[in-house]
């Protein structure tokens, strides 16, 4: 089958690869018919490098069409159409039923100190094949899938496999109160669908991005924003405070992470890395990794006091200095975490499966390309060429 492969740093090939095929009875086989690029996918393209191996197959937003079950499968049959969580979490262990999918205590990766694994993902979370193939085994067939309805197009539900729940936990670990403001860092895939979960439950909603083509998207429905072409960032959070009676937002999401292009510094360690052989590269970046911070010290500064910041963004680095006066001072609580899809897929659903597409899923995709565009396609949406914002490719 063919499937999108990391080869090394920027280079990204679709070359055949072994079939997926049922390894345990609990497994099923998901022919693909969507899969989404995903913003964390650009952290393996470059800054997570030494944590891949050539051949690795990518991706983690699939939804498709069950091709086989395994002889323990009754949950499914062949042709049930279903959405793929990036969570491979088995739905049943301890941290599963208190819905920490991310934590699940079966696929954690102890040996790297991190925890459930992800489809598509490096050696920190598994290094399970992932969903930017043709087909897809996927375990736990009887509680990881998620089946979906037929009939509405794919777009309508293949954001539940990341871009949604992340959004969501996003919006719910913000805790805006009723009425209130939510300030979005970065109007990327999952800062657009944080502010449209955000405007659907009545908040007043402000984003800041530099991008045009993100921010029209923003105030297309109904969103306010802060340009970062018009506006220095080291002036955003004032900006917030003359918007907000000078107090600040109640809530922040940090939509962006740990992006290092943009920021010298950080890329320039990032490059450093890459030179070093692949076994030190990657215990410097476990042990004394930085990030680049600012749009985390952008939500710092612009939230406001007893308020809360939210971070959906991915961070790597684990000796990034945090300003702790300043957390102590203002009083602040943080929430963060990878998102536990199952844990909010009920709820997402009960707005899918209305007529009327609530958050506008069926349109939210920029781009729709055949997987053999996969390569170029990384290039783009890194350097947020073409209007990208989101893709999605048909195998």
């Amino acid at each position: 089958m063919r499937a999108v492969t990391w080869q090394g740093r920027q280079d990204m090939q679709v070359v055949d690869v072994p079939d997926a095929r049922i390894e345990e009875p609990t497994d099923v086989v998901v022919k693909i018919t969507s899969t989404g690029l995903c913003g964390s996918d650009l952290h393996l393209y470059d800054p997570l490098t030494p944590f891949m191996t050539a051949g690795d197959v990518v991706g983690h937003e699939p939804m498709g069409v069950v091709e086989e079950v395994g002889a323990d499968v009754t949950a499914l049959k062949v042709g049930d159409r279903v959405v793929v969580p990036f969570n491979v979490s088995c739905g049943t262990c301890w941290m599963c039923t208190r819905g920490l999918h991310s934590q699940c205590e079966t696929t954690q990766n102890r040996d790297q100190g991190t925890g459930a694994s992800l489809f598509g993902y490096s050696k920190l979370y598994g290094q399970v094949p992932g969903g930017q193939a043709e087909a897809l085994r996927v375990p736990f067939g009887n509680t990881l899938p998620i089946k979906v309805a037929d009939g509405p197009p794919d777009d309508r539900f293949l954001y539940l496999s990341d871009v949604l729940p992340t959004a969501w936990q996003a919006v719910e670990y913000a805790d805006t109160p009723e009425g209130g403001t939510l300030l979005v860092v970065g109007a990327g895939p999952i800062g657009d669908m944080a502010s449209r979960i955000a405007k659907h439950r009545g908040l007043r909603v402000i984003v800041v991005d530099s991008v045009p083509e993100r921010l029209a998207r923003i105030t297309e429905r109904g969103g306010e924003t802060v340009d970062l072409r018009e506006v220095d960032s080291d002036d955003v959070p004032e900006r917030v405070r003359d918007l907000t009676d000078g107090r600040g937002a109640d809530a922040v999401i940090d939509a962006v992470g740990m992006e290092a292009h943009g920021s010298p510094v950080a890329e320039a360690a990032q490059k450093a890395l890459g030179l070093l052989p692949k076994k030190v590269a990657g215990a410097l970046m476990q042990k004394t990794g930085s990030d680049r911070l600012d749009a985390l010290y952008t939500a710092f500064e612009s939230v406001r006091r007893g308020g809360t910041v939210s971070i959906s963004g991915v961070y790597g680095g684990a000796a990034s200095p945090m300003p702790m006066l300043q957390l102590f001072d203002k009083q602040l609580q943080l929430r963060m975490g990878q998102a536990n899809v199952h844990r909010w897929s009920d709820d997402i659903l009960d707005l899918l499966n209305r007529d009327e597409d609530v958050l506008g899923v069926e349109t939210f995709a920029t781009h729709h390309l055949p997987l053999e565009d996969a390569p170029a396609a990384y290039k783009t949406f890194r350097d947020k060429g073409d209007g990208m914002v989101k893709t999605v490719f048909r195998p």
